[in-house]
């Protein structure tokens, strides 16, 4: 089954593979919408059948075409109840079907294929078909570099670093501490065939973990591209491609009205939920700020927007993105989601933190702690971490009052990390240039070997400033987390050993 135009290319022709989950998905295809802005590029992107009906419509390029292989693994409301359980379907189920669908793709070669690091068979599968495979990573770099410190067994050597990154203060990473042999092993496998693809793609920008990504490129035998934000910032300027729905108008119409930096943005990601009376307590806490606030609240839209009060707007869906860069957004609470995150660095807006899951709790720490462009709402997550109204209440005031200092500062630090940001995707940028390093490997078959790419202005005294392991940074020193109430795992404090639990979702 296909959908989208088919162009023949004269360069190169990218196949990719997301996970099949949301929060992998968007990140591949804005990645491949902005490859697919460069000369002589056709790229496939492979989506299962359900994913096909919910993406398909929306993606319109005439040198992207869609794919898809069968429905293989469980659906996407089904894996909330078991993640672990999906992910070992993912590893198990995919291949065939993805296999049998090269088959059928004879009409124009395949230079390379860039696939989601939780496909760790498709590795193998470049390696048979002699076609280069490239790993795209979907989360912040460091807890890469976290599974490079947590699993020794996959080195061939030891490499040391050099003098720019030697003096990296390592107790700053994520230390991820595996609940289950049987989770460990998934991540251990995903992670080796990672480092034995011909290239490993970060969806951040260079200069925000600058040490990171240099002590990643001294370490591993495969070439390293930072070229994120991988969020739709292109087609910010861009008429939609297809119908919006009516609560996209009302939204901005109701932004429209409100004065600058005055309402705070409201998500939680289209994924994990939190309690009803978890809920309950942010409605409060909202209501009694007394500021303006628009809330994404998907299926609970409806009850929660006839309790809300008279300054809030409750939608069950928006483009977040356009929300978070029109200029009455001063703050946005979320979840920590590192797509969010990435979206709300490139707005300037700084955060009210309340991670629910996943690597979420970490993203907390490098926003509030070293980044310094948010506040921390909730550090904890599990059943047990219930957040009050009033305390929600009084977080928002201090990040959104107009006159206050630290409500201040947060605005400038997030301003400033902005500006770093806007320069990186800018022609000449790091992730510009990174884009470009990267589509000459793949066109002129220079995949896999290994190098640091030359890029304009990475040690700018900026980026030193921004970087949580630039020795001018502050001293960590977050609460830690310990459990969670949600699938898969969680990453929390990174001065402490972080547990990777699987649970089921509340409700």
């Amino acid at each position: 089954m296909h959908s989208g135009s088919h162009k023949q290319a004269t360069g190169c022709h990218i196949l990719a593979m997301p996970y099949p989950a949301r929060g992998h998905i968007n990140p591949m295809i804005n990645l491949c919408t902005l490859l697919a802005s460069r000369d002589s590029i056709t790229i496939t992107i492979v989506l299962t059948e359900e994913w096909l009906g919910v993406i398909g419509s929306g993606l319109d390029r005439p040198n992207i075409r869609l794919r898809s292989i069968p429905n293989v693994v469980p659906s996407e409301h089904e894996r909330a109840a078991d993640m672990i359980g999906f992910i070992e379907s993912v590893f198990t189920k995919m291949e065939a079907p993805f296999c049998r669908l090269l088959d059928q793709l004879d009409d124009l070669p395949i230079s390379c294929v860039l696939a989601d690091t939780l496909l760790p068979w498709i590795t193998a599968v470049g390696s048979r078909r002699s076609i280069p495979t490239v790993s795209l990573w979907t989360a912040v770099p460091s807890t890469f570099l976290g599974l490079y410190e947590e699993f020794p067994e996959t080195r061939e050597e030891i490499i040391v670093d050099p003098p720019e990154v030697s003096s990296m203060n390592t107790a700053g990473l994520p230390s991820l501490e595996f609940k289950d042999t049987r989770t460990r092993n998934l991540f251990l496998e995903a992670f080796s065939c990672a480092t034995k693809s011909q290239g490993i793609v970060f969806t951040s920008f260079y200069e925000l973990q600058p040490h990171v990504v240099s002590s990643l490129r001294a370490k591993l035998h495969v070439p390293i591209h930072a070229i994120g934000p991988a969020i739709p910032y292109m087609s910010l300027n861009v008429p939609p491609s297809m119908p919006l729905p009516s609560s996209h108008e009302d939204c901005f119409s109701w932004l429209d009205s409100q004065a600058e930096a005055s309402v705070l943005y409201v998500s939680m990601g289209s994924f994990y939920s939190t309690s009803s009376e978890q809920l309950h307590e942010l409605s409060k806490g909202l209501d009694a700020s007394g500021y303006r606030y628009l809330w994404v609240a998907r299926k609970e839209a409806i009850g929660l927007q006839e309790s809300s009060g008279v300054n809030g707007l409750v939608v069950p869906w928006c483009d977040q993105l356009r929300v978070l860069c029109h200029s009455s957004v001063g703050g946005f609470l979320t979840h920590c989601g590192w797509n969010s995150t990435m979206e709300s660095i490139y707005a300037g807006v700084p955060m009210l933190t309340f991670p629910i899951a996943a690597e979420q709790p970490y993203n907390s720490t490098l926003i509030v702690d070293d980044w310094k462009i948010g506040l921390e709402l909730k550090s904890n997550v599990g059943a047990d971490n219930l957040v009050g109204g009033e305390e929600i209440s009084h977080k928002i005031m201090r990040l959104m009052d107009p006159n206050g200092e630290e409500a201040k500062y947060l605005r400038k630090r997030a301003q400033e990390l902005q500006e770093t940001c806007r320069r990186a995707v800018e022609q000449g940028g790091s992730t510009d240039c990174n884009i470009v390093s990267f589509v000459d490997d793949v066109v002129h078959g220079k995949l896999g070997q290994r190098g640091v790419i030359k890029v304009a202005q990475l040690a700018s005294g900026l980026a030193q400033r921004l970087d949580p392991f630039s020795p001018e940074a502050d001293g960590v020193s977050p609460q830690g987390v310990t459990s969670g109430s949600n699938p898969s795992f969680v990453i929390g404090d990174p001065m402490k050993k972080v547990q990777w639990v699987e649970t089921t979702r509340r409700a």
